[in-house]
């Protein structure tokens, strides 16, 4: 069976509650599903979300709470990682990259300073200086501690490439831009309101529907979007919970995907501590709440279903570990499987298999 490569990134410093120790590099076994450690990189603050290019060859990540994009090369052979370079992004506290459809730029959201920027990515995958630097305009949401400014949150490419999407959690609203020759530049919409209070995080687009989700990370919804991609334009259709009746105390949604088949949609819950299923309706892209399932650990941060959308990896930060659940391919629900893997702090999980 092909084997996965995990690389996960965690927190390590003192403002950020950090007891992580850099990337870490593990093989997954295809068949046993075991962890096997096989690389440490030391020295780095907050190693976060991770970028892969498509080839599997390259890993560009944020590093929470800092300046800098971290450039790494892949080995193919022991899937070891090399750092070729580290850039100032032009802003504070990257939390997300995009890399367009060319692999030539990055796209980063800079969370402290409410800014995107484009930077230009050299052909041995070393990061450059940026190229453009957008500052997001509008007006601050009512939490006076997550809203006191713009905080876009994410950054994401739709399906043709052509536009990039970022969320905004400390503005309520979604913003839109058209990439072109290495260039952003608000679409006619700009952006879209979320409820007040409501913080956008994350999206992720259906596989096949032209609908995007965004989960909403205060009050703990999600928010389906019609897309229209030939203008980069969406139309909220639906609003739905991911708490489930009952759960009265504080919560904050984190991550959001969905699942290989187009059926499934899942969300975590950070307070709950639960990774949520919704079934997709396979006309409209609505989602109708299922269940929800512990993940077994503290503050899911990260989750991400493996390549074979079989298993879904949740990165618990406040526990120091990541869960194993495998997901049944009728009905999407989620069975928590014993491997547990001891590692400070994660924030994020990239998978790639053996080339």
């Amino acid at each position: 069976m092909t084997a996965l490569f995990a690389y996960v990134g965690g927190y390590t410093t003192p403002d950020r509650d950090g007891r992580g120790s850099g990337i870490n590099v593990y093989r997954i076994d295809g068949g046993s599903g075991e962890w096997t450690h096989l690389q440490n990189i030391g020295g780095l603050e907050n190693p976060s979300l991770f970028t892969p290019n498509r080839a599997g060859t390259r890993l560009w990540s944020v590093h929470g709470g800092r300046n800098l994009i971290s450039a790494f090369s892949i080995d193919p052979a022991s899937r070891h990682l090399t750092l070729l370079n580290q850039m100032d992004c032009g802003g504070n506290n990257p939390v997300d990259t995009a890399l367009d459809p060319t692999e030539r730029h990055l796209i980063v959201a800079n969370y402290g300073t409410g800014s995107v920027a484009v930077m230009p990515i050299a052909d041995d995958g070393r990061a450059m200086p940026i190229s453009q630097s957008f500052t997001l305009d509008g007006t601050p949401g009512p939490d006076p501690v997550h809203q006191t400014q713009s905080h876009p949150h994410a950054a994401i490419f739709d399906p043709s490439g052509r536009f990039v999407v970022i969320p905004d959690k400390g503005f309520d609203r979604t913003f839109f831009f058209r990439f072109d020759n290495g260039r952003i530049e608000p679409t006619a919409q700009g952006s879209v309101a979320s409820k007040t209070g409501a913080a956008p995080r994350h999206a992720i687009f259906h596989q096949t529907l032209p609908v995007l989700y965004v989960n909403n990370e205060l009050d703990s919804t999600v928010t389906v979007f019609d897309w229209n991609s030939d203008t980069g334009h969406a139309t909220e259709s639906q609003v739905v919970t991911t708490i489930p009746d009952g759960h009265d105390a504080r919560n904050t949604t984190a991550e959001i995907a969905a699942s290989r088949c187009g059926r499934f949609l899942y969300v975590s819950n950070r307070g709950q501590d639960s990774i949520v299923l919704y079934n997709i309706d396979r006309r409209t892209g609505h989602l109708t709440y299922v269940e929800h399932t512990p993940t077994g650990g503290t503050r899911p941060r990260f989750f991400t279903l493996d390549i074979a959308g079989k298993k879904i990896f949740a990165a618990n930060q406040d526990s120091d570990d990541i869960t194993t659940f495998r997901i049944d391919a009728g009905s999407g629900r989620l069975t928590q499987e014993a491997t547990r893997i001891k590692v400070g702090s994660p924030s994020a999980i990239s998978l790639l298999t053996s080339p």
